[in-house]
């Protein structure tokens, strides 16, 4: 499922993927994986992206039950 979340938050800070990418410590290509949804980052990456992005977990990472 795709990280629209982490998309959106990532853009309101107007950070490319690279931006991002460089402030939690990993490549470019990573960060596109997650937002695509196609890898599952550890809770250490999910952390250090949401501190990059000044977010919580849960507003970038938590899924909603429908």
């Amino acid at each position: 499922m795709k990280n629209l979340k982490l998309n959106a938050a990532r853009a309101e800070k107007d950070m490319s993927q690279s931006d991002l990418a460089a402030a939690a410590g990993v490549t470019r290509q990573t960060i596109g994986m997650i937002e695509a949804g196609d890898y599952n980052p550890t809770l250490n990456l999910c952390l250090r992206i949401c501190r990059a992005l000044d977010k919580t977990l849960d507003e970038l990472f938590w899924e909603e039950e429908s």
